[in-house]
This record gives C-alpha cells, structure tokens and sequence, in this order.
C-alpha cells in the first residue's frame, strides 16, 4: 500500500478516476483530461502534482498545445486497482473492449514471467479445413514461460452462458491449438519472435500447449468436458502461479520437434 496517502482518501482518487473512465470510448486505451476535472487534484499545486504522479504507474503528466493534461493508462489503472486496493478486477475490466481486455490479460501472463504476444494469426495446414471453413486463424493471447506455451481464447462474456456455449468455445480453442501445431512454420516463427535465437529450445523440448478460455465473468464449470479449463479474469493471477501443479488436469498437446534457423531440434 502507498504511504504517501490513508487508504481512504486514496480509494477516493481511484473511485472518482474510475468513474471519469467510466463515461469515455472503451476502445481508448489512455484518457486524456484537465487536472481541473479530477477534484482530487484540487489540492496540489502544479509542483505537487507532478511529484505526487510519479507514484502511479497509470498517471503522467504530457504537454499539450496551450496546457497540460493529466493522462490515464486504462490497462495500468486496471492493474493498479486492484494490487493497491483490492479492486475486483472483474468490476474494472468492464472500462476496456475486446482489445484492453487481452491487453489486460498479457499484462498478467507479463507479470507472472510469461514471454507473450496477442493477435497471433497463421494458415490453416491441418485436416480441419473442410470442417470449419476456415483458411486462416488468429489467437487472442499467447504466453510462454519454461516450456509451457499458454493458447489463450479471450471472452468479454458478461453474462452466464449456457454450458454448451462454454463448453463449444473451448473446443474450438483445442482445435486451434491442433492447427498451429500443423503449421511448423507459423509455429517456429512464433518462438522465435517471443524466445530470441538465444533460447535454449532443445532444452526445454517438449514444448507443452494449453489451450486456455479466459472470462470476464466467473464461469459455473472450470474445464469443460475436454479438459480445456475456463478462467475467469479473476482468477487468472493464481490460475497461473499454480499451473505447474495442475497441468495434468488439462489438456495438453505435446510439441517434440521444432525446425529453427533450418535446423531441426528433436527431444
């Protein structure tokens, strides 16, 4: 907790921060305002201001043509609500679209040593082609730590879907993970860019996907019947810190061959 301020009167800034966000784009990613609209800072002086922004991740000071405005990183003060207040994250997660929300979710894996990148598209090469209609795929949220490879569906869900929606969406993420595993390209590349060409890839064979749905809303099953697990926003910070422990609860798909630079790597 910061010193520089009672909880009280610090939940009060984030209260009334929050509730500015709350009337702006959810697709914006940083607010733009007057420190004049934030009656909190009322109390500072220009000098105080500045030295008072430094202890906040998701607050600076940027110089705009006649004055300067105070700036709001949504993703920060979503992460900072809830370390510094004990925020549920699930409430603020509601000031970001589709896109914060996997921005949100790689700030998470980031936090927790995760190697990660969003939007991860390639070609299909598997048999599914016929099946689904589909030439290409993107993956929302994709996060590398040892050599466990997190796929990660996100869903802005806020409501309670039917068991069969839920369970639907998980097996369609299983089946993307099947696909990238076809395309050894798509998938090298993908090492590559998150891992560097320093990494100790032969070490660390097999390579273990997950295929992962992430939620706002706190789901009523947690796996569904094919062992994909369904995680809530949340619940992802322990979800992740106790993976390694429940691994094989989940389905897995094994990777023991990856060709880097031209050269093929085998277990």
């Amino acid at each position: 907790m910061l010193k520089i301020l009672p909880e009280s009167l610090l939940k009060k800034l984030f209260i009334e921060i929050y509730n500015i966000l709350k009337k702006t784009e959810k697709a914006a990613t940083e607010i733009w305002c007057e420190a004049s609209e934030i009656d909190f800072f009322k109390r500072f002086n220009d000098y105080e201001l500045r030295d008072f922004l430094n202890f906040f991740e998701f607050l600076s000071i940027q110089k705009g043509k006649y004055l300067d405005y105070i700036v709001i990183n949504k993703i920060l003060f979503v992460m900072e609500s809830v370390r510094i207040l004990q925020f549920d994250i699930k409430d603020v997660s509601v000031l970001l679209d589709y896109k914060g929300f996997e921005t949100l979710i790689k700030e998470i894996l980031l936090k927790n040593n995760y190697k990660t990148t969003t939007n991860f598209r390639f070609s299909d090469k598997s048999n599914f082609k016929s099946k689904t209609l589909q030439k290409r795929y993107e993956i929302d949220v994709i996060g590398i730590y040892l050599n466990y490879v997190l796929v990660i569906d996100a869903k802005q869900w806020k409501h309670k879907d039917s068991y069969n929606s839920l369970n639907k969406a998980a097996n369609l993420q299983y089946q993307r993970v099947l696909a990238l595993k076809k395309n050894q390209d798509a998938f090298s590349k993908l090492i590559q860019e998150l891992m560097g060409i320093n990494f100790s890839l032969k070490r660390n064979l097999p390579l273990i996907l997950v295929p992962i749905m992430v939620t706002l809303e706190d789901n009523f099953i947690k796996i569904n019947d094919n062992q994909v697990p369904l995680v809530s926003i949340y619940e992802l910070n322990s979800f992740l810190q106790e993976i390694l422990n429940n691994i094989e609860y989940f389905k897995r798909v094994m990777i023991y061959r990856v060709s880097i630079q031209k050269q093929l790597l085998k277990l």
